[in-house]
């Protein structure tokens, strides 16, 4: 179970014990809440899988790649946050390295527009950053390393002392890099845990040649590969909402479930940073890792317990039930400027002038994938995904079957279980009922559970909190596994590579529109129909 999750059960329990509104109130059940969770993070009784850390050996936290947009943006925030609630190490220290030529407070004055630091925290902020430390140095240079763990070394007084790297840096110095902290910079009293982000590969084989040097150097159980989205609430949610609840046990499965659709939509372009984008494009980025780990979630049986290995498992499972996706089940798109507009929208992909003007990357997709299992068989997973869309959404969308003789004259709409990811976390249910009044008709409507108003006084975590945190208690449940990214590779490396050799042209379509209408001929094919006739009303707080 994540450490998370864990915070979430107990802001649960505050909420309930007091739910007087006022900020004061709000406050101090914010600040019991976290008190039980440092508790609880001190226990060993915390997980049955023993994730904890304990807070009175040092720690150290390595950023590679620390003066680049991912540490500025994500990584020293985050740090800051778990440092500010005091969920972190007492006796945490951390270590900027890269090529740069800068400073700590170079770092932190570019740093500060994503800190979100409050006035009454400003000398716990000056205290934060009094506990950072950098050094420049190359990534192929074993001396530079050696210097970094000379430096490193000053701050772990004691019998024990842990380290913590994170590679926020481009997979081209991967290879470099973890040989030089193997040879040069493991803890030396302690555990080491290397943290890595996406992209893991580009293919099948760059990725397994990536897992298996990884695997040269560190054990499996010291590697962290990160997927934020795992990190979000609503898929962190899947779990318990599956199996701590009887209610929807015996609907999920074929004979009740027409089609799973999982979309994660954006409203906006490439802005200016589609060089970066062309050299991946919309499956690589968003598809073959975000969507697909949400799909395991989905579809997986229930694990054995919830420790780590056994979850991961079953998520194993699920993919190897895959069959490499085939062209005719997918929908490209490529988006292009709407002239009646203005700004961006105007533009289209190629109009960004860091896309090279032949481009058939795909701004949008759309797959079919089918699980060949007893649960599962014949149930379309329908994953869909784009950039220049008409909003921005992220969700799981179960649509049932229809009611079986039906007395109502066609009239009753698909039910469907919706996990609303982003923005406003929600998970609703839309059903049908009688039109109230003395008519005797039907509409649809919802039971709905919007985060933002059923939990208005909690502040839930950023996805990167509750992942570096995880890290940290050495729980490894919402990260992937090398089996989990090997299958996952299988499953769209096949696809990837008949696109780019056959330069596979993707369909045009507007900028702020829904996608490619040829995606909603594959939807209706694929058992899913959109009648664009519900309307959700925002709850009042």
């Amino acid at each position: 179970m994540s450490a998370f999750f864990k915070l979430c059960l107990l802001i649960g329990a505050v909420r309930a014990f007091d739910s007087v509104t006022n900020a004061t109130t709000d406050a101090k059940n914010s600040e019991i809440c976290l008190a039980l969770y440092r508790k609880s993070l001190k226990s060993k009784d915390m997980d049955h899988d023993g994730t904890h850390f304990d807070g009175q050996y040092p720690h150290v936290f390595i950023i590679l790649g620390a003066s680049g947009d991912l540490a500025r943006k994500k990584i020293y925030p985050t740090l800051w946050w778990l440092y500010r609630d005091n969920l972190l190490p007492a006796k945490t220290f951390f270590f900027g390295y890269a090529r740069s030529k800068t400073s700590i407070e170079e770092i932190k004055t570019k740093c500060e527009p994503y800190m979100k630091v409050k006035p009454n925290e400003a000398s716990r902020y000056q205290e934060f950053w009094t506990l950072n430390h950098y050094l420049s140095g190359q990534y192929n240079n074993r001396t530079d390393f050696e210097k970094l763990n000379q430096e490193i070394s000053q701050f772990e007084k004691g019998p024990i002392a842990n380290r913590l790297f994170y590679l926020a840096l481009p997979p081209s110095v991967f290879e470099d890099v973890t040989i030089h902290i193997k040879n040069t910079s493991m803890a030396p009293k302690g555990w080491t845990r290397i943290i890595i982000e996406k992209p893991f590969g580009r293919d099948f084989d760059s990725s397994q040649k990536l897992s298996d040097h990884l695997a040269t150097l560190f054990s499996e159980t010291q590697i962290y590969r990160i997927d934020h989205y795992l990190g979000k609430e609503m898929v962190q949610n899947l779990m318990t909402l599956r199996f701590g609840n009887r209610i929807f046990g015996p609907t999920w499965n074929r004979d009740n479930i027409a089609s799973i659709q999982i979309s994660f939509k954006e409203p906006f372009g490439t802005q200016g940073r589609g060089g970066y984008f062309d050299e991946f494009g919309i499956i690589r980025d968003i598809m073959q890792n975000h969507l697909l780990q949400i799909l395991t979630l989905v579809a997986m049986e229930k694990p054995a317990t919830c420790h780590p290995d056994d979850i991961r498992n079953e998520k194993v499972k699920v993919l190897k039930s895959i069959k490499p996706l085939e062209l005719n089940d997918v929908v490209l798109g490529q988006y292009v400027g709407d002239p009646q507009k203005e700004g961006e929208a105007k533009l289209g992909y190629l109009d960004d002038p860091t896309v090279p003007k032949d481009s058939i990357t795909p701004t949008y997709a759309l797959s079919v994938l089918r699980i060949n299992n007893e649960r599962w068989d014949g149930v379309p997973f329908i994953l869909k995904c784009g950039k220049a869309l008409n909003e921005r959404k992220a969700e799981v969308r179960i649509q049932f079957e229809d009611v079986p003789g039906d007395i109502f004259d066609g009239k009753p709409k698909r039910n469907e279980l919706v996990i609303r990811v982003q923005p406003g976390e929600a998970l609703y249910v839309k059903l049908m009922v009688k039109t109230p009044g003395m008519a005797f008709d039907m509409e649809e409507t919802e039971l709905d559970l919007t985060y933002g108003s059923r939990y208005s006084h909690v502040k839930l975590p950023d996805a990167y909190e509750r992942l570096i945190l995880d890290v940290f208690c050495g729980s490894q449940m919402h990260f992937v596994r090398a089996d989990e990214l090997s299958e996952a590779w299988r499953i769209f490396t096949p696809l990837l590579h008949q696109i780019e050799q056959e330069r596979v042209k993707p369909i045009p379509y507007t900028y702020g529109s829904r996608g490619p209408k040829e995606a909603d001929e594959l939807l209706l094919n694929n058992n899913f129909t959109y009648t664009g006739s519900y309307k959700w009303y925002k709850p009042s707080l």
